[in-house]
């Protein structure tokens, strides 16, 4: 699958998904402090699906009605942090055609998909 992930995810589910096969895009690497509509916009040109932290892409998606193929929102506390990637990975390779055209989001034993408006 292919991925665009947003400065605000965690390096190390970058590393995991690439480890695992995937295509992935790390806004940190190829166009640092880049604005979330800009990420948005170039995941969609790419036929990406974006990967990330910042809860500002739900306003973009629902109350902005930005054009998106996908989001994966990560919600980890903390205390969890050190199963994300693992976490992640897994999710992708289970669910992967239920993540295209939803904004999905991935907490600590529990995911949750939504239509985009």
């Amino acid at each position: 699958m292919r991925f665009l992930a947003d400065e605000s995810c965690d390096f190390g589910v970058v590393l995991a998904l690439r480890t695992a096969g995937h295509d992935v895009v790390a806004i940190a690497e190829v166009s640092p402090r880049k604005e979330d509509d800009s990420v948005m916009k170039r995941a969609l040109q790419e036929e990406r699906i974006v990967v990330t932290e910042d809860k500002d892409f739900g306003q973009l998606v629902y109350a902005n009605r930005q054009a998106t193929g996908g989001v994966l929102f990560l919600r980890f506390p903390a205390k969890a942090r050190t199963s994300i990637a693992k976490t992640v990975v897994d999710i992708v390779r289970r669910r992967r055609e239920r993540l295209k055209g939803k904004f999905t989001v991935v907490q600590p034993g529990r995911v949750r998909f939504s239509r985009i408006p």
